[in-house]
């Protein structure tokens, strides 16, 4: 496998992901959950399971843009969540609405409203905590190898977040509070990739000193490739199976570390290393 000759392909498909991403953000934004935006928060009780079109029977006429999710052992809850600041009467006339249709009594239901301070909060600890995390990264790889392997490495886990972002930009997926707990693991996850097929680049490179940087990289990488599929594989059918048989809480977690674990492997066998591969070249350029 030849990653270094095809590695302006495997760069120009990330960067046209992460150019439609950025184009839809600043199109349309992102698309904040409740923890972000503030809002309201209804909880039912029904007894049954209803589906979501019923559901938005009721709900669309207050917010067609309403998180709808089943919760209990048999879905027999219903949690409605939106970014709107509803009031009172508005909150009483959807309980009215579900009491009617579904013979309901009235302490079936709670709601609760949210202010926007919490979201201001959470973007910024979830920004100052990322931040964090990377730099540390940053600091460990560059001692225990060097700063270019640092830097290559540092800029494939930036990769990462942006296609995430990408992809829920693109498809208008809600971001909450979950989507950063995601967003964490992923960046440990990856840079655990990462730093495998770094640490047989550096044995390699003592072992075969007369090798070129080309061989390294390519016999590296393809030394590392099964055990980097099979890793990735099992752990996404794991998460797989939670996204398909899981309550939405679950879902919610799950969805973007699919997303995570298949940006996270792809950047660290087609971004990180073609990556180090320039900064050596532009440092030995640079010396002479």
């Amino acid at each position: 496998m030849d990653v270094l000759k095809h590695r302006k392909i495997f760069a120009i498909m990330s960067i046209l992901i992460i150019i439609v991403g950025i184009l839809m953000f600043a199109i349309k934004g992102l698309n904040y959950g409740i923890d972000f935006t503030g809002g309201t928060l209804i909880q039912i009780d029904i007894g049954e399971f209803i589906s979501v079109n019923e559901i938005r029977d009721i709900i669309d006429g207050y917010d067609r843009e309403a998180s709808i999710l089943h919760a209990g052992k048999d879905k027999n809850e219903v949690i409605i969540k939106s970014t709107l600041d509803l009031t009172n009467d508005e909150i009483r006339t959807i309980i009215n609405s579900f009491t009617e249709k579904y013979n309901l009594d009235k302490d079936n239901f709670q709601s609760e409203k949210f202010g926007p301070y919490m979201g201001k909060e959470i973007r910024n600890k979830a920004l100052l905590s990322t931040l964090i995390a990377t730099v540390l990264m940053l600091i460990y790889i560059s001692w225990r190898f060097e700063f270019s392997f640092g830097i290559a490495a540092v800029v494939a886990l930036i990769h990462d977040v942006l296609i995430m972002f990408s992809f829920y930009s693109i498809f208008r997926i809600s971001i909450n509070s979950s989507f950063i707990a995601a967003i964490l693991t992923v960046l440990g996850y990856s840079i655990n990739d990462t730093i495998v097929i770094f640490d047989r680049m550096r044995e390699n490179i003592k072992l075969y000193p007369r090798k070129s940087t080309e061989d390294i990289i390519n016999s590296s990488i393809k030394q590392s490739l099964t055990r980097t599929i099979y890793t990735s594989l099992t752990t996404f059918i794991a998460v797989l199976v939670l996204y398909v048989l899981g309550v939405e809480d679950v879902k919610i977690l799950a969805l973007p570390l699919m997303i995570g674990i298949i940006a996270g492997t792809y950047s660290s066998l087609f971004i990180a290393s073609p990556l180090w591969y320039e900064l050596k070249n532009r440092k030995i350029t640079t010396a002479k």
